[in-house]
């Protein structure tokens, strides 16, 4: 990278041009143009990120993860690899009524490597999903949840815990 400008590696197709410096995106990572990328982050291999999405600063999106529209990362957020999102309450092909569910991850919350978020949902600030689980409710801040359903093991104190 030279200065603040982000990197793209010649292998991505990267069509917005929303993107903060520093930021590093990786081979075969598709970026539609209505997406909104912010400073420090990193995109690994192979994710994808539709139009009506928005990444914080400092965010790291690990390979294999789809953030479809209506998903939105805060500041300073962890996507495990192969987390999956959704964004249709009731997918159906070729839904004419479909409208993207708006699934907001709050600031410094992590996202376990396979864990399935549902769609709408509130990923409250600092919470941390484990690895696996699935998602289907709000998730409050500093929460630790696991499981499928996920459910509260305990409250994290602060986010080196």
């Amino acid at each position: 990278m030279k200065g603040d400008m982000p990197m793209i590696h010649e292998h991505a197709l990267v069509e917005t041009k929303a993107i903060g410096s520093r930021t590093r995106i990786w081979a075969f990572v598709h970026v539609l143009e209505g997406a909104t990328i912010g400073a420090d982050c990193n995109i690994c291999d192979h994710v994808f990120i539709e139009n009506n999405v928005y990444v914080g600063d400092r965010v790291t999106v690990k390979c294999g993860v789809q953030l479809w529209d209506g998903v939105r990362l805060a500041d300073d957020v962890f996507v495990g690899p192969n987390a999956t999102f959704t964004n249709d309450r009731m997918p159906r092909s070729r839904n004419q009524d479909f409208v993207a569910a708006r699934t907001d991850v709050r600031k410094g919350a992590s996202i376990g490597a396979n864990a399935t978020i549902l769609p709408g949902l509130i990923i409250g600030e600092g919470a941390m999903i484990a690895a696996g689980s699935v998602v289907t409710r709000d998730v409050p801040a500093n929460a630790l949840v696991v499981g499928n359903p996920a459910r509260i093991i305990r409250m994290l104190d602060t986010l080196s815990d």
